[in-house]
């Protein structure tokens, strides 16, 4: 078995542009306990008023079922005595039964971060931990630059180790805090301090300045570390710390080791995103296990033999840590393809249908579509290819203009006019730009008789001029994504004209919103 102990809350928060208030540090250690991780740094309180809070609120409010709550803070400081240093004060009024200490472990940072004596560094760690020991709490030590310090000074990096564990500590974790060791280093240090001090009990903590966090954690655990660290998605400071949502499938799937609960690796992905929303941060698509492209296949030798076995291009099945199987559709794919997706939607396709409606994708991406991001416009094209029209309107002609104002005010206003079950219908609407308008206008025209336009909203407008050389005569692509508050889907155009290539797009995810509400 192996712990994991998540420091998201903590180190994880250190990444530039992460700022949790404490209500959604609160939501995050909930979701971490869902998780079924071991251990939850919570923060580092006496240091930041906002930690200090998270400690208060979460024994009244946090009702944690498989996690234990630590609290995070460092040594006593030099020259001084643990029983009255107030940082250490702090971490036992945090009143967690497990307490995280970080100490260091390279003589450098001892003699000139410190300044203060190789012998001092270490009764710095032999007090604080002995100290929150007699105080009936049970203690782990980041042994900071811990590769480093093995590197430069052996003899005091294993000290520390040793003095650490006669002291009391639980746990000794060894650090890569500068992020710059190489896998066969981990292990090879990891072996040799488990072999010096058989007494202590290692865990692991990596940074991922050289690409290496979660190889290298992977390596310590194989040399015997038995407690994990990391955050989830790969949040920390500068790259990034081992990305659990990397960690723990490779754990519990690839090598077989108990980590958390394999029926709890199903809620990975859900958890990964919900964490990112609350950091706002988007997941990157095509991150390993959690992104959306994980397990998406576009070239038609891919698609084929999927639909025949669905382990023939998958590492592991989707569903064990909650994600799903994608086809894209794009110029690349094969009948094979364009048959999956299409049951994907609910639509039955023959062989000959799926031929025709691959040439007319191979057709349009010619022309500078780009079906596999759009697969409103994809369900559309199926749709179109069986002999359906769609029923909801018919246009007649749009007009769109923008205005600037003496006082530097700009408005765009949109006129509409559509055919609406055989009513001619024309509606304006004011836009903060043409698409704005646009797209209100027809919202506008279409509401007497569809009144659930009024749940559509347009969530995303992107726009790519595909031959920059043609300058302001260049043909754009512009791509939408629209939502109706529970799902979403892409829609594209393609024109010379921006205004007309948006057109297409809005129409388009109106009509795929009207199928889907109606």
């Amino acid at each position: 078995m192996v712990e994991i102990y998540d420091t998201t809350l903590r180190d994880g928060t250190q990444r530039e542009g992460i700022s949790l208030t404490v209500e959604e540090k609160l939501r995050v250690a909930t979701l971490l306990d869902e998780l079924g991780v071991h251990y939850i740094e919570g923060g580092w309180p006496g240091a930041l008023p906002k930690d200090t809070e998270f400690f208060v609120r979460a024994e009244k409010e946090l009702d944690l079922e498989h996690a234990t709550l630590v609290a995070f803070g460092s040594t006593r400081r030099a020259g001084a005595e643990a029983a009255s240093d107030p940082q250490l004060q702090a971490l036992l009024e945090a009143n967690t039964d497990v307490i995280c200490v970080v100490g260091k472990s390279w003589d450098y940072h001892v003699t000139e971060a410190l300044q203060t004596t190789l012998d001092e560094g270490v009764a710095m760690i032999t007090d604080t931990v002995a100290f929150l020991k007699s105080e009936g709490k049970r203690v782990f030590l980041d042994a900071e630059h811990f590769f480093d310090g093995f590197k430069h000074n052996p003899d005091y990096a294993l000290r520390v180790v040793a003095a650490a564990v006669e002291a009391g500590a639980e746990r000794v974790i060894l650090c890569d805090t500068n992020g710059g060791s190489l896998p066969s280093e981990i292990a090879d240090t990891v072996t040799a301090t488990a072999a010096a001090v058989p007494a202590a009990e290692l865990g692991i903590h990596t940074h991922n300045d050289s690409g290496c966090a979660v190889a290298n954690t992977l390596a310590a655990v194989n040399a015997g570390a038995i407690q994990v660290q990391g955050c989830i998605n790969g949040y920390g400071e500068r790259t990034g710390n081992a990305d659990l949502c990397l960690v723990l499938p490779d754990l519990v799937l690839k090598m077989g080791i108990e980590a958390i609960p394999k029926e709890r690796l199903t809620r990975l992905t859900t958890i990964s995103h919900l964490i990112a929303d609350l950091v706002n941060i988007t997941i990157d698509p095509h991150h390993p296990y959690v992104g959306t492209s994980a397990f998406a296949h576009k070239a038609g030798l891919h698609t084929s033999a999927l639909a025949r076995r669905s382990d023939a291009y998958e590492h592991i099945s989707p569903a064990e840590v909650g994600n799903t199987t994608r086809m894209v559709v794009s110029e690349m794919a094969g009948r094979s393809t364009v048959l999956g997706k299409a049951r994907e939607q609910g639509l039955d396709l023959d062989d000959a249908t799926a031929g025709s409606i691959l040439a007319t994708v191979k057709d349009l991406e010619a022309r500078g579509y780009q079906i596999e991001a759009a697969d409103g416009t994809f369900e559309l094209i199926v749709r179109k290819a069986t002999g359906w029209e769609q029923p909801f309107f018919e246009l007649e002609s749009f007009r769109v203009f923008t205005e600037r104002r003496a006082d530097g005010h700009v408005i765009a206003e949109a006129t509409i006019k559509v055919h609406v079950k055989g009513e001619r219908v024309v509606a304006t609407a004011e836009g903060d730009g043409p698409v704005n308008a646009l797209d209100r206008a027809l919202r506008q025209a279409l509401a007497d008789t569809f009144p659930e336009v009024e749940h559509l909203r347009l969530t995303d407008y992107r726009v790519r001029v595909l031959d920059p050389a043609a300058g302001t005569a260049a043909v754009t692509r512009v791509l939408l994504e629209m939502s109706d508050g529970k799902q979403a889907w892409g829609t594209i155009g393609v024109h010379e004209n921006i205004i007309e290539a948006s057109w297409e797009a809005v129409a388009d995810g109106v009509v795929v919103g009207l199928l889907r509400l109606i």
